[in-house]
């Protein structure tokens, strides 16, 4: 068989067992869920499981992780640059990662994927900031700056999602990105 097909039939699977496992939790707790119910709903044994993840854990882990990495990839264009419309950018894909999780989910499966959903965006953040960051800044810099612009960026994403702020997402990611330019072109400016 060739390697194309094998990849198709690879992602084919992988999905099934997401959309398996999305319908799960919204019917029952996370620690309830077990490989075999993931496998039985999305037609495949539990090998065929363990072949694509070692646990629901990882399973998880996965989805998060991807669904962040394919926000910041859209709102950007896959463009990495460091200026104000390329922050605005990230901050609307960070809103847009942060609404996605809207599915009927059991209180459990929340707790678990809350802390995990802001671990997963802001590790995106780092890496495209420091990518934008790279011609721009020695790697002493760009690993002070990245974790704080990361946090900011993160941080506007989830007083919007929360509904903690009347703002719509384009005033958040306004001001967001307004901060971030300008406190890092006066801290340059303080430096020379």
């Amino acid at each position: 068989m060739g390697t194309k097909v094998l990849n198709v039939r690879n992602t084919q699977t992988k999905q099934s067992l997401i959309n398996a496992f999305l319908q799960l939790v919204s019917e029952k707790d996370f620690e309830k869920i077990r490989i075999a119910d993931i496998s039985q709903r999305a037609h495949v044994n539990r090998a065929t499981f363990y072949a694509h993840f070692n646990d629901k854990y990882e399973l998880l882990d996965y989805m998060i992780g991807d669904s962040a990495s394919a926000a910041i990839v859209e709102f950007t264009s896959g463009t990495v640059t460091f200026d104000q419309d390329s922050i605005f950018q990230l901050v609307l894909g960070a809103c847009y990662f942060y609404q996605q999780p809207k599915m009927k989910c059991r209180s459990s499966y929340i707790g678990l994927v809350v802390p995990q959903l802001k671990e997963k965006m802001i590790n995106e953040l780092k890496i495209y900031l420091m990518k934008s960051l790279e011609s721009m800044q020695t790697e002493t810099e760009r690993n002070f700056y990245v974790p704080i612009f990361a946090n900011i960026i993160n941080e506007g994403a989830l007083q919007w999602a929360s509904g903690k702020v009347t703002m719509n997402q384009e005033e958040i990611a306004r001001r967001v990105s307004l901060l971030v330019i300008g406190g890092y072109q006066l801290s340059e400016e303080r430096i020379v």
